[in-house]
């Protein structure tokens, strides 16, 4: 399996730091979790019935006209491939790693592109999958050119794959409205903008002959009866108030954390409401110097660089200001030293 953020019980035993002490800004998950809802003992007790209503919350709350409840977007992810014959897949050169993953393994041809080569090369693809914003590094694309890379794709009988999993803050971006068109197919996920991941709850919004076809491949009892309720408490209409301030408030702490980072010499290059992307050089040594202080964030190899999440209090924000701090101390006193060797 792939590796992914907030594998912090091995950090804390590589590190040797318990694991009540670490602030983990690896997984780009909101740090405060949804208010839970009292949950019936019968959902507990009784297997999950699918008529309760959860995928036509699900519909208002994105503005959708169909979805398929799935146990987190990874599900789908897992299993769309699966349903399409052999393709030509295109694929962000740094994006959600587990799309390439499971086209890989359900035998596509994998191309992988740069952003702005898409245009370009579309006619080349059966399938184009995107993450928008993209994941890690944040890059957003506008409703008005997905929706012409899905026409395009559509008049060939291709289909564009959207994973909106960061979307929430910026509804005005998503392609919910139009998921019900032969050819596109809209992820959401639960778990990032409540933060609720452990309950793995995610929705596929689509046309219904392939809601269908997924349904069948997933199989019954797919989402737990605890987790259904929850779901279905998130999603509420009565709810859209506090969303909106979550979303606001998401809003706000991205831009501090943008605004932090680069007041210590860390400039990010995009992110979201959950997270900044920054390339950095010595991202190695950056990650491992935050770990050795017990703050866990996610690490990427090419290119070189770091994805922060946000911290999930005042206790937090003022932990990561110290250790950035720190490290800009300890980067300019090495540059001092390299220098002073270099003229001696």
């Amino acid at each position: 399996m792939l590796e992914h953020g907030g594998r912090l019980r091995a950090a804390a035993q590589r590190y040797g730091i318990p694991l009540a002490d670490w602030l983990d800004l690896s997984t780009g998950i909101a740090a405060e979790p949804w208010p839970l809802p009292a949950i019936p003992l019968a959902a507990w007790a009784r297997l999950p019935e699918e008529d309760d209503g959860l995928e036509q919350a699900a519909c208002a709350c994105y503005g959708a006209r169909q979805a398929l409840a799935v146990a987190g977007s990874q599900a789908a992810i897992q299993a769309l491939p699966e349903l399409f014959p052999p393709a030509r897949v295109g694929v962000l050169g740094l994006s959600y790693a587990e799309h390439a993953h499971a086209w890989r393994r359900a035998g596509h041809r994998l191309l992988r592109l740069d952003a702005a080569a898409i245009d370009a090369q579309l006619d080349k693809l059966d399938v184009l999958v995107l993450a928008n914003p993209n994941n890690p590094t944040g890059e957003r694309f506008a409703p008005a050119q997905l929706l012409d890379w899905h026409a395009r794709l559509r008049a060939r009988g291709g289909c564009l794959l959207v994973d909106e999993a960061f979307i929430d803050c910026t509804p005005e971006h998503s392609l919910a409205a139009h998921a019900h068109l032969p050819g596109l197919i809209v992820l959401r996920s639960v778990g990032k903008f409540f933060g609720l991941a452990g309950i793995r709850l995610g929705f596929v919004l689509a046309e219904p002959g392939l809601l269908a076809s997924l349904r069948e491949r997933l199989g019954p009892w797919a989402i737990s009866g605890p987790a259904r309720c929850v779901g279905l408490a998130a999603l509420d209409a009565a709810s859209v108030g506090a969303r909106r301030r979550r979303a606001a408030e998401l809003q706000r702490q991205g831009q501090a954390l943008a605004e932090l980072l680069r007041a210590h010499g860390l400039n990010p290059a995009g992110g979201t409401a959950l997270f900044q992307w920054v390339p950095v050089l010595q991202a190695t040594v950056l990650y491992d110097f935050l770990a050795r202080r017990g703050i866990l964030v996610r690490l990427f190899a090419e290119p070189a660089s770091l994805r922060f999440g946000l911290p999930g209090d005042e206790a937090g924000w003022q932990r990561l200001q110290q250790a950035l701090h720190d490290w800009q101390r300890s980067a300019s006193g090495a540059l001092r030293q390299a220098l002073h060797k270099e003229h001696a």
